[in-house]
């Protein structure tokens, strides 16, 4: 499905949520956000095929009601394959990535906190199987790798808590958990409360990135630099590979159930 912009009414009012339970936790990566100097409409390039198609519309629909963000499909930029990034947008992507062990990840390229371009990657090696082969898996991991690329992290760190009715959920069950909820968007609102002198959205900053940040294949752990978050069950984590000067890129990794054990994954790592 293709979608073009469309018009909403934003407002910039941001929303303190209350800190009760971990469903009220500040769930934002950092300071990490789009640079911006209004209110502003996000391209999320389509790369993907067959049953993905309806899982991006979801969540495009889904993270399109923030009141601070729009986002909209648009023709993709990048071969699925290698998924390279473009400047000012999120490139969304499916291919069969092979075992890496993960479900999905998603990539921001950052310069001092600003994000300038993004990809999520959704792996068909373990997509094709009969354990995630279903809407739900797909609605989950692609809300949550989407919401990634605007700077959220996850609501809920303890995979045995109930399930709180989010994509941004550590979870094992995607049934409930296949969109947005209200915090996610008050997350947003917080986060996007202030206005930035200059902009990179929809634009060339990412000219600007040192040239090893530049036209490569970020997939294999070896590439991702140092870890700086696991959750307890080893399941996600959160990788940050400095480059200097202010450049950063940022990997949101989600594990394969089967797959997700630190030490099936620092036998991958040795064998690259």
């Amino acid at each position: 499905m293709k979608l073009g912009p469309i018009g909403k009414i934003f407002t910039l009012s941001a929303v303190v949520a209350s800190a009760v339970g971990t469903a009220y936790a500040t769930h934002a990566w950092g300071n990490y956000h789009w640079a911006r100097t209004a209110p502003f409409s996000l391209a999320l390039g389509d790369n993907v095929s067959g049953p993905w198609d309806a899982a991006l519309a979801s969540a495009n629909s889904d993270w399109m009601q923030s009141t601070v963000l729009n986002t909209y499909i648009v023709p993709g930029g990048a071969k699925p394959r290698n998924c390279r990034p473009t400047s000012g947008r999120v490139e969304v992507c499916n291919a069969t990535y092979g075992q890496t062990g993960w479900l999905g990840i998603a990539q921001i390229w950052a310069t001092s906190s600003h994000i300038t371009q993004g990809v999520v990657k959704l792996n068909d090696a373990y997509f094709n199987t009969p354990t995630y082969n279903t809407t739900a898996w797909r609605n989950l991991v692609t809300c949550q790798e989407v919401g990634h690329t605007f700077g959220l992290s996850h609501q809920d760190e303890n995979f045995d808590n109930a399930s709180l009715g989010t994509c941004m959920d550590y979870t094992s069950n995607p049934e409930p958990n296949q969109h947005p909820n209200r915090h996610d968007y008050e997350m947003l609102e917080s986060t996007y409360s202030h206005l930035d002198s200059t902009t990179t959205v929809d634009s060339t900053s990412a000219a600007q990135l040192p040239a090893e940040m530049k036209g490569r294949d970020f997939d294999r752990q070896s590439s991702w630099g140092q870890l700086k978050k696991r959750s307890r069950e080893g399941a996600r984590e959160i990788y940050v590979r400095d480059f200097g000067n202010g450049h950063q890129l940022v990997t949101h990794v989600f594990w394969a159930l089967a797959e997700g054990g630190p030490a099936h994954r620092q036998q991958r790592a040795n064998e690259e």
